[in-house]
């Protein structure tokens, strides 16, 4: 794998519970694969291997709960929403990414001025 790939890879596995934070706060509720085409529209792809256990420790700290919903289209959905719990380690979420963009930004200013 080259190295920009791994890099991509490893920012993605470390924002992956913000961004399903960030997309349950906007839809209310989603069931996995309309997570994972989200995710895929926004270029933040990411396979169902590391999907699940991300939504299951959300669940377990609280921050998700999930409800099973009949499907015309085949088997009972798993709709996942988030809790106040996890509005509130969203907004802790937001709060360090403005601080690691801010420092990335100021680290790259300082760079292309030099």
């Amino acid at each position: 794998m080259p190295a920009a790939d791994n890099i991509r890879q490893q920012m993605r596995k470390g924002l992956l519970e913000f961004c399903l934070l960030l997309l349950l706060e906007r839809k209310h509720e989603a069931y996995a694969q309309e997570i994972v085409q989200e995710l895929k529209d926004a270029d933040m792809i990411v396979v169902e291997g590391s999907l699940y256990p991300a939504l299951m420790r959300l669940k377990n700290n609280g921050c998700l709960e999930y409800k099973w919903v009949e499907s015309k289209q085949g088997p009972p959905r798993k709709y996942y929403s988030i809790t106040e719990t996890g509005k509130d380690l969203l907004k802790e979420h937001q709060a360090a990414w403005n601080e690691m963009r801010n420092a990335v930004e100021k680290l790259s200013t300082c760079t292309t001025n030099h």
